[in-house]
């Protein structure tokens, strides 16, 4: 039986993650496992925004309230 091993420098809080700003909606979207390799080239969250693809905008309302 193989031991997971727990390595401190891969381990990171959900905080320190990067974040960057949809390019269709204005929503930040948080660094996610899947986009390891290609994060320089993520300017959309979901495949909605990408197929609207409309230009940069303030975000929403309710998001500026809560945070």
């Amino acid at each position: 039986m193989t031991a997971l091993r727990f390595d401190p420098v891969k381990m990171r809080k959900k905080s320190d993650l990067p974040v960057k700003i949809c390019a269709a909606c204005g929503r930040p979207m948080v660094w996610r496992k899947a986009w390891e390799k290609v994060w320089d080239e993520v300017k959309y969250c979901s495949d909605a925004c990408r197929k609207k693809k409309g230009g940069a905008i303030a975000p929403p309302q309710e998001y500026l309230i809560r945070h």
